[in-house]
């Protein structure tokens, strides 16, 4: 029994310490990044962006290497417009087709080719319907830009221009960009070679882009094709220790690479050999932007830093594989973009056409992703069978409940053994109070006399724990819990319960600090979280029963800033638990003494009452 209680005592101690971590840790430099990424905001220089095109110079020997494409802000000298401008009128500087599907609207700046204006129809800041939608991509000049690019970079010998971030493309096909209507813009450099584009959209988030080059010239021309994605600048982040947000991509034989932000600032640059499958790009928490070579077609990739006017600038790009195009003939080049929400469905449909190898490693499914995935299946399975994803949450504590029924029914029997075992458990460790081997010898040989084991208890605490991570996980990264409604006040499952005893649930007019935020659904979690402990006797040591004995109290005020799914979640399966234990503790002839072993708790003679009885 005391190793069993030492067991779950360990367990329980962990999941404290990771919670003060969320609490006292965590929580506060979420916190400071926030306050730190305002900051930023407010020192964004008014120079201009201004930075040369890193190709290799005219009749250079040297064939381009992953260091070639071009980097953000680049142009032949050229300069780009004064940062921190208000994003509208940067926009209304140039001239622009518009992008209008059922998820995306923006636009393309016919001024270099780039796709930098990018808003998420269906996503708002806030829970409000009149928030604004979700800017994802900003162009060059704006206080935060974001945007992706694409071209050619000259392969050894070419002397001919090609477009740059100031090119002044022509739209020859199409007025707007829709998922049924692709446009085409063109460039000719006067030279003999017509650069044309191609943009074409799916219904979602995947832009497919088609650069050609006709080559009207008497000689070959050999040409690299490039992409890139550019964020100036590092956003607000989460700055949670379960939460990848940064540069992330699948480089083919490299695997899964995923750098954060002040990482990449510190290398400067880092390279990945050769490729032919994969993709890369930047992610945030919910949303997200990746280019995406032709699968088989072999690629450079790397992640890039450098200064803009005193500000990092972030860039995921790859150099295509050389592309001949001789006299009187054409070539081309196809790659593609992502830009938009992480909606686990869209990116799975990515991953299985067009075939992104691996794309569904966009979404943080984290070391336990085996059980968070099927999880999440779950829950959506069940959310679009009902309708609302707390019922889901709930739904699916019962199904993992008869899942674990078996293995519970014993555990639980075994502690209503144990239970009934107590006294001569009691008397043993008086018998043999100072011999310790003689003592664990002796109860032993009781627990094999009664077939009862001794660490049967432990396991639904264990079975516990990495579902409660998993679904941590799971209502934390998955874009489709954001915003997700419950019942009543319950608004947003993904954020913690707005409500708080300090200021009676909102009757007085007083907004608590965090740390006073303890709200109606965490109370609950406490509550029952209690009397689960309470259908079993303190361990006799002094130590271990006060811990216990507060254990519930803590993990109310640590568990009030979770999501208030996993507060629900808790509570639900508290009670489950407290139901089915009831039921195997009376099938086993045993009390259920919820009440006597609450007043020995707190030292109110539940003890002495009972032995006058």
């Amino acid at each position: 029994m005391q190793d069993t209680k030492n067991l779950i005592l360990a367990v329980a101690l962990s999941a404290v310490v990771l919670m003060a971590a969320q609490f006292f840790l965590w929580g506060p430099q979420q916190e400071e990044a926030r306050l730190q990424a305002e900051q930023r905001q407010a020192e964004i220089s008014q120079s201009t962006d201004a930075a040369t095109t890193t190709t290799p110079a005219p009749g250079s020997s040297v064939v381009p290497t992953p260091g070639a494409a071009p980097s953000a802000a680049s142009g032949s000298g050229s300069v780009a417009p004064p940062s921190g401008a208000p994003r509208e009128a940067v926009l209304q500087s140039s001239q622009r087709v518009l992008i209008d599907t059922p998820d995306l609207t923006g636009s393309i700046n016919l001024t270099g080719g780039r796709v930098d204006d990018l808003s998420l129809k269906n996503y708002r800041e806030e829970i409000d319907p009149e928030s604004p939608i979700i800017q994802l991509f900003s162009p060059s000049g704006s206080a935060n830009p974001y945007y992706a690019e694409f071209g050619w970079v000259k392969g050894q010998g070419v002397t001919a221009t090609v477009p740059d971030s100031q090119t002044p493309w022509t739209l020859t096909q199409g007025d707007r960009l829709t998922a049924e209507t692709p446009i085409t813009v063109s460039w000719d450099n006067g030279e003999g070679l017509i650069f044309s584009r191609v943009y074409a959209i799916d219904e979602h988030y995947l832009v497919t882009i088609t650069d050609s080059v006709e080559n009207n010239t008497a000689a070959p021309v050999s040409l690299f094709p490039y992409a890139l994605v550019t964020r100036h600048g590092i956003p607000d982040l989460q700055n949670f220790f379960i939460l990848h947000e940064g540069m992330i991509g699948f480089v083919g034989e490299e695997g899964l690479q995923e750098v954060d932000y002040d990482d990449l600032e510190e290398e400067g640059e880092l390279k990945f050999g050769t490729q032919t499958q994969g993709w890369l790009g930047i992610t945030d928490k919910y949303w997200a932007s990746a280019i995406v070579p032709t699968p088989g077609e072999a690629y450079t990739p790397r992640f890039f830093h450098h200064m803009v006017n005193n500000r990092s600038a972030f860039q995921a790009d790859f150099l295509g594989e050389l592309v001949e195009i001789a006299p009187s003939s054409s070539g081309e080049h196809v790659s593609r973009l992502f830009a938009g929400a992480k909606e686990v469905s869209v990116i799975n449909s990515y991953r299985d056409a067009p075939g992104i190898e691996r794309f569904d490693l966009m979404i943080d499914w984290g070391w336990f992703y085996f059980i968070t995935k099927p999880l999440f299946v779950a829950l959506d399975w069940l959310f679009n069978l009902i309708g609302n994803f707390g019922l889901a949450i709930l739904a699916v504590t019962v199904v993992l409940k008869i899942f674990f029924f078996p293995l519970a029914n014993k555990s639980y029997a075994s502690m209503a053994n144990m239970k009934k075992v107590q006294p001569q458990l009691t008397e043993l460790r008086e018998r043999y109070k100072d011999d310790r081997a003689q003592q664990q010898k002796a109860m032993m040989e009781l627990y094999k006399k009664e077939k009862i084991n001794p660490l049967a208890g432990c396991l639904p605490v264990l079975l516990q724990i990495p579902v409660f991570f998993a679904l941590y996980k799971v209502l934390f990264v998955t874009i489709e819990m954001r915003h997700a409604p419950f019942f009543g006040w319950i608004q947003d499952l993904a954020a913690p319960d707005p409500t708080s005893i300090f200021n009676l649930f909102g009757l007085i007019p007083w907004d608590p600090p965090q740390i006073l935020m303890l709200g109606i659904w965490p109370l609950i979690m406490g509550v029952t979280m209690f009397v689960q402990m309470r259908l079993n006797p303190l361990p006799p040591d002094k130590t271990q029963a006060m811990i216990f004995t507060w254990m519930p109290v803590i993990f109310t005020f640590m568990l009030a800033s979770f999501p208030a799914g996993l507060v629900i979640y808790w509570a639900w399966n508290n009670t489950l638990s407290i139901a089915q234990q009831s039921v195997i503790m009376r099938r086993q002839g045993v009390p259920v003494e919820i009440w006597k072993n609450t007043l020995e708790a707190f030292g109110l003679g539940g003890k002495e009452k009972d032995e006058k009885a």
